[in-house]
């Protein structure tokens, strides 16, 4: 009788687990990345124009396909340099004359802050082959209870 509750109760969890996780939707797709790599002086030059004290800092944005907004696989736009308020939240493009004269006035290198960092452009492909690896493996390691022939001593 107690192991009938036990398997009453395990099909339950598991019919009522399988439900909820069959409602959930994993998201997948492109999405626009945006990092600041600079944070700019804090003056009239660089502040938005809705005012309340909020101020551009310089990033880069690039779009990138990934598997649940944290398995970034591939990028499918290179990174750019942007303007961008955290305050709320929008970025500004700039025209090569601004941003020459942004990196040159807060002497900044454009080719050390015009990366990818190394998750986003590897750390995706590296954890799904991983993930694909032990699935292989584990399919591999199993032996077949069938082949073992019974033989007499």
């Amino acid at each position: 009788m107690n192991n009938f509750k036990k398997i009453i109760i395990i099909s339950v969890l598991v019919f009522g687990f399988s439900n909820a996780f069959g409602r959930a939707k994993i998201p997948f797709g492109k999405r626009e990345v945006i990092e600041i790599v600079s944070e700019l002086p804090d003056n009239e030059m660089y502040e938005t124009s809705e005012g309340s004290l909020d101020y551009l800092d310089l990033a880069t944005l690039h779009e990138e396909f990934n598997i649940a907004w944290i398995l970034p696989l591939w990028i499918t736009k290179e990174p750019k340099l942007v303007l961008y308020s955290s305050k709320s939240e929008t970025y500004y493009d700039l025209d090569e004359e601004e941003l020459a004269l942004t990196l040159s006035e807060n002497k900044i290198n454009k080719e050390d802050v015009l990366k990818v960092p190394f998750y986003n452009k590897y750390g995706g492909k590296i954890i799904l082959g991983i993930i694909l690896a032990l699935i292989i493996w584990s399919y591999m390691g199993k032996k077949d209870e069938d082949d073992i022939t019974p033989t007499e001593v």
